[in-house]
């Protein structure tokens, strides 16, 4: 086997092996649930449904249709075994570092610069955040399909130098590539520029520059010329890329842009330049890594001059060195323009930078540092045995921080707990943790993070919200009502929140304005299946059985992966008194889905199954799926639930089915 086969296999075995440890990780509360544990669609799989929405729908104001599918054939393979999700992750971004090698032996011609580089694209820490978070697959799918289009752009040019007649199918590949790449993320867009730089360094093909293709002849044009041709041949990969442009405007403009009053201009610059900075800091010395770190609301003058100033003298170097070392200004252009799409200047959500963000950009770094060493280490004639080990405990050291990044990602609650020890004070990162202890049912906790959420922001909805449905819970219903209110006054146009509150005047017995708050719910939103579901139950309370029954089948519908909605519309469909209300066929169909969508079986779905069974007639089935709902019942120390489902069980042992009200005990 040759050496850089050999290279090649063994950087994909290390990258593999370091990033192993997340397949025991869970998903997390930012974002996962979007792309996966709160998405339906993708949780059904591969279908042709499946396909048509993944076009024609966005997740997170963006539209990313690759990604989605890859969402969706995770879900085939694994269902919602986090594990297996992230095992893709991982191996797609071992696949991404053997591409970059062989991108850059390529182009390059020089083993160890090249091998040097892919490593510390696979192993820094700074990539951990695009390799260990589910919600972030699209980096690592859109970089594997960016660096496709780069060797077949390599291809391309090796073959139109030679003229051979392969170009124009190397040309074409690498446009299906870029723009399967758009497709997985739009941060791609910068991609035809990248090649432009290519052009100039290693390819050779501006006059005077880099390491020229054998077979190349371009010595007839002139300079100007034959770089307005480079410019021209990518046509199409600039039509792409203004399409992929607006798309993303269109998908961004009416949630995720912040506008201008919000943050100003001058802000937007300022943390451009810090940013910059940011990143080649957290790239030399990356220690405090974060999953989030907050925009300040001003930024100190001597810190926003440092950074311009420094940004500036490496600018400024990089453009003497042009001519002699001509990979500094290629890498340090490649750093800053494929950053561009996502340093500020257009400002999507409150994040002053972003780790993930760096996953393609500190190629170009990473190779101008690369390239430097060789050509110093060749000048100064320092020994190979020096640079080697130079060069192997630059690496381990990524290895052992990437393994500590790493351990972060286990939960959400260890996540943001570390962001917070970071970064200090952030609304986003209590909002967060206050969600991950929720989820454990440690309400009292959840309830002060979201106290501190509006303490830091008062203006973030999502944390009234969240109080007002926990509050509900403890039954203090003034005081949830107030923070329902406060969250659906700061934002009247959207729908859950009128449902929120909704639920707690219904609690609180204002029946008329509950409804009031359901229909204008309905009004914003007509297929929002919450509503339906909150309304149906409210008319049921009130006598109004057959409404009621209208608005839970039109819930089912609008939410057919709902456990909560279908366990309740089961009860109902196979219990209610009232036998107009009743189908058995309607509560068997709600009461298999819920039954399907449980990993693991609870007594309320068994119990509720067995009710539907009953409704059917299918009396032995029901006391069997009944029996199965008390033991596991009694297994989790559930005393009163186990008294009534035994006596469920006693009447489908004497073929009767189960009845009940669903309308309020009358007041003593």
């Amino acid at each position: 086997m040759s050496r850089p086969r050999t290279l090649g296999w063994l950087l994909a075995l290390v990258t593999i092996l370091i990033y192993l440890p997340a397949t025991r990780n869970g998903f997390v509360n930012y974002d996962d649930g979007l792309f996966v544990l709160q998405n339906p669609m993708v949780q059904k799989g591969l279908n042709w449904q499946g396909f048509q929405w993944s076009f024609t729908h966005t997740i997170a104001c963006n539209w990313h249709p690759l990604t989605c599918l890859s969402h969706m054939a995770d879900c085939e393979l694994f269902h919602l075994n986090a594990g297996g999700h992230h095992l893709v992750s991982v191996l797609i971004h071992a696949a991404n570092a053997v591409l970059l090698f062989s991108l850059l032996r390529r182009l390059t011609r020089f083993l160890w610069p090249s091998i040097f580089v892919a490593a510390l694209f696979a192993w820094h820490p700074l990539h951990v955040e695009s390799v260990a978070w589910v919600a972030e697959r699209k980096d690592v799918l859109s970089t594997f399909f960016a660096l496709l289009a780069l060797i077949a752009y390599a291809h391309y040019v090796e073959a139109s130098q030679a003229r051979n007649t392969k170009s124009k199918i190397y040309f074409a590949l690498s446009l299906l590539a870029f723009a399967l790449g758009l497709m997985s993320k739009p941060m791609l867009v910068t991609l035809p520029f990248v090649m432009l730089l290519l052009d100039f360094w290693p390819l050779g093909r501006v006059a005077g520059c880099g390491l020229k293709i054998a077979g190349s002849d371009s010595s007839n044009l002139q300079p100007s010329t034959f770089n307005l041709q480079l410019v021209l041949e990518k046509w199409p990969f600039f039509i792409l890329t203004a399409a992929a442009c607006f798309v993303t405007v269109i998908a961004q403009k009416s949630q995720a842009m912040v506008p201008l009053y919000q943050v100003s201009t001058g802000l937007r610059l300022e943390n451009v330049a810090c940013a910059y900075t940011g990143y080649l800091l957290k790239t030399v010395w990356p220690l405090h890594l974060a999953v989030f770190y907050p925009l300040p609301k001003h930024i100190a003058p001597a810190t926003f001059f440092g950074a311009a100033f420094f940004l500036a003298v490496i600018s400024i170097t990089v453009w003497t060195q042009r001519r002699q070392r001509p990979y500094l200004l290629m890498g340090w252009l490649w750093y800053l323009g494929t950053l561009v799409p996502v340093i500020g200047l257009v400002q999507v959500g409150d994040q002053a930078l972003a780790d993930r963000y760096s996953y393609f950009p500190l190629i170009g770094i990473f190779l101008a540092a690369a390239f430097l060493i060789k050509d110093l280490a060749a000048e100064f004639q320092l020994a190979p045995r020096w640079m080697a080990m130079s060069a192997i405990a630059v690496l381990g050291g990524c290895l052992l921080l990437t393994a500590k990044q790493l351990s972060y990602w286990r939960d959400s609650e260890t996540l943001f707990t570390h962001a917070l020890a970071v970064t200090g004070d952030s609304a986003l990162a209590h909002l967060n943790l206050g969600a991950a202890y929720e989820e454990q049912n440690r309400t009292a906790e959840a309830m002060n993070e979201y106290q501190e959420v509006i303490r830091l922001d008062p203006g973030r909805t999502t944390a009234y919200s969240n109080m007002g449905r926990l509050l509900v819970g403890e039954g203090k219903l003034d005081e949830a009502l107030e923070y329902s209110r406060a969250a659906m006054l700061m934002e009247p146009q959207t729908p859950a929140l009128h449902d929120g509150l909704g639920v707690v005047l219904g609690a609180l017995g204002h029946s008329a304005q509950a409804l009031h708050e359901f229909d204008e719910a309905l009004r914003l939103d007509p297929d929002y299946g919450a509503a339906h579901y909150q309304k149906g139950r409210l008319l049921l309370k009130q006598g109004d059985d057959l409404a009621a029954v209208n608005e839970l089948d039109r819930a089912v519908q609008l939410t057919p992966d709902n456990f909560q909605i279908l366990i309740y519309s089961a009860r109902v469909f196979a219990a209610a008194e009232n036998p107009q209300v009743r189908s058995g066929a309607k509560a068997l169909a709600c009461a298999v889905k819920a039954a399907n969508l449980s990993s693991t079986p609870s007594p309320v779905m068994l119990d509720t199954l067995a009710m539907a069974l009953a409704e059917t007639g299918q009396f032995g089935e029901a006391a069997k799926i009944a029996g199965q709902a008390v033991e596991l019942s009694r297994a989790h120390g559930e005393t009163a639930d186990t008294v009534a489902l035994q006596e469920r069980l006693e009447l489908y042992k004497k073929n009767l089915p189960w009845r009940e009200s669903f309308r309020p005990p009358p007041a003593n």
